[in-house]
């Protein structure tokens, strides 16, 4: 390798010009030093890349600050952008204490990098605003995500304008997050202050809007104080398949630099998901607030209270989300005491809940011309036949009618007709357990369906125990295959003899959830009701005889 360049039209050897030739062809550019650190040979790449590098110049002073800085600190690299390209360089030791320096141009690569990088960021963010605003089901939620997601990766501060569901003004408001602030910020803003603001209206409507410069006194209502005047905004509509539900706005510092196609891309994709996860949160909230109002149109009523007679009622929906089933029971006043209603439709879920809601509100009807629980089991099945989807679906329920009547010595006359139910339990004060054989054939099912009566006094203290068949039916123990079971109510029952109703309500379903140790279960209902006492019922005898049905 020669250590200068020979003028022009000098001979050189032939190694020596062929090792000239193939340094300058190399893509690579290629500075040799000698010793002292002198500049011995610049390539053809080199001296296009490294214009201020020739034969003799010294590079720990050369006009190239990263490589002399790195001659100087004995680096043996260098990275550095230098006349609009991206270099790096990397030294090597030669013979004779010489050394050559090779630089390579990664403008290109680089370039391929940072973009590759910038796919990577923008896909990671939308992946992460899809999982955020997937998982935000309510309103307040989803704005909350949609202000605070694109701080400050795409702005320094965002505002969504919106209005509220259910609109209880003509007002848009907005939800604003900026990066200095604790949490999002809410606020109303007026329709002049909305007006003010280019492109907002038009955003508000569902138009895309160009990215404008920083707007002065228009933003000042919605953006903290002391942002001053932002350096880029940009407005973007936030679309979803029901119409417009909001505006984006994404403000940027002056600082900053504006909003380049990608971001603008970005933005408004990000804009566009926010818009359909606040659409879907409306949408899901209309939908539990009708499941609210059909869940309490459902559920088990509260017991009124009765003179003379305590009662309790327990309840345990299948799993449904909406804690309504099949399962029900009911309680009316009538002029000599009370008429009560236990029951379990065929079904589960909310369409069984409907059913429970017809017979419930069939019976509460009926009974204003029939008191008489047999006769009133006659009309509702009847009725439940008659209904217009009868011959669709099934409608039939297994249900217990019993009439309370108050006797002058405190204890209570139960007149009980049945519906192919399980049979009620008399639990007696000496802790004799009874069944109350009614049997009957399901209401609604057929119609020459029979109904069967039976006839039960309960002294003071004695208690009328119905249930429904999730009780008995509910599986768990050692094997989680087991019935709870007849004997083991019966005991449970008899152990729990001088209870009030709503102690042995609370032991029963107590025992029930023990058993079934969390496994899936049956819809469970349960009336108790005791002769005796006045005090408030609660939603949570001499033997007896068969009458002919």
């Amino acid at each position: 390798m020669t250590t200068a360049r020979p003028p022009a039209g000098a001979a050189l050897p032939d190694d020596s010009r062929l090792a000239r030739e193939l340094l300058d062809g190399l893509a690579e550019a290629v500075v040799t030093t000698d010793r002292a650190g002198m500049v011995t040979l610049v390539n053809a790449t080199a001296a296009k890349l490294l214009p201020e590098l020739s034969p003799g110049v010294d590079l720990a002073g050369c006009p190239v600050p990263a490589l002399a800085g790195a001659v100087r600190g004995g680096g043996g690299t260098f990275d550095t952008e230098h006349h609009g390209r991206r270099l790096r360089g990397v030294r090597r030791g030669l013979a004779g204490g010489t050394c050559a320096w090779y630089v390579r141009d990664v403008t290109e690569e680089q370039a391929r990098a940072d973009a590759l990088l910038a796919e990577r960021s923008r896909t990671a963010f939308l992946a992460q605003a899809g999982s955020r605003l997937g998982l935000a089901l309510h309103r307040d939620q989803t704005l909350r995500a949609a202000v605070t997601l694109p701080v400050p990766y795409l702005a320094d501060a965002a505002v969504v304008v919106h209005r509220p569901s259910p609109p209880a003004e003509d007002q848009p408001h907005w939800v604003r997050y900026a990066a200095d602030e604790p949490g999002p910020v809410t606020g109303v803003a007026g329709w002049p202050a909305v007006e003010a603001v280019p492109g907002l209206v038009e955003a508000l409507g569902g138009d895309v809007t160009e990215p404008g410069p920083g707007l002065d006194a228009e933003l000042d209502e919605m953006l903290p104080a002391g942002f001053g005047r932002p350096g880029a905004v940009l407005i973007s509509p936030m679309r979803s398949a029901g119409g417009p539900a909001g505006a984006l706005i994404l403000a940027r510092r002056p600082e900053r630099s504006g909003f380049g196609p990608r971001e603008v891309e970005l933005a408004r994709e990000f804009a566009a998901r926010a818009g359909a996860a606040l659409a879907a949160a409306d949408l899901y909230g209309e939908q539990a607030h009708l499941a609210r109002v059909l869940q309490n149109s459902l559920l088990p009523p509260a017991l009124p209270s009765l003179p003379g007679m305590t009662l309790a009622g327990g309840y345990r929906a299948a799993g449904d989300t909406l804690r309504i089933g099949g399962d029900f029971y009911d309680l009316l006043p009538t002029p000599g005491g009370g008429l009560f209603a236990l029951g379990d439709v065929c079904g589960k879920g909310v369409g069984a809940a409907v059913l429970t809601g017809r017979v419930r509100q069939s019976l509460r009807t009926l009974r204003l011309v029939e008191q008489r629980p047999r006769e009133l089991m006659d009309l509702l099945n009847r009725a439940l036949l008659d209904a217009p989807d009868a011959a669709r679906r099934p409608q039939f329920t297994t249900l217990l009618l019993g009439a309370l009547t108050r006797e002058p010595d405190g204890g209570l006359l139960v007149r009980v007709a049945g519906g192919g139910h399980p049979a009620p339990l008399v639990v007696r004060t000496d802790g004799r357990v009874e069944p109350v054989r009614v049997g009957g054939m399901p209401v609604g099912a057929l119609t020459a369906a029979r109904f069967a009566e039976a006839e039960v006094r309960l002294a003071p203290g004695d208690l009328l125990v119905a249930y429904t068949d999730g009780v008995t039916e509910a599986r768990g123990g050692r094997s989680q295959l087991e019935m709870f079971g007849d004997a083991r109510l019966r005991r449970a029952l008899a152990s729990g003899a001088g209870l009030p109703p709503a102690a042995l309500v609370d032991r029963l379903l107590q025992l029930v959830d023990e058993w079934l140790d969390g496994q899936v279960h049956d819809d469970i209902a349960m009336l108790v009701v005791a002769a005796g006492g006045a005090g408030p019922a609660r939603s949570g005898g001499a033997g007896h005889r068969r009458l002919a049905g």
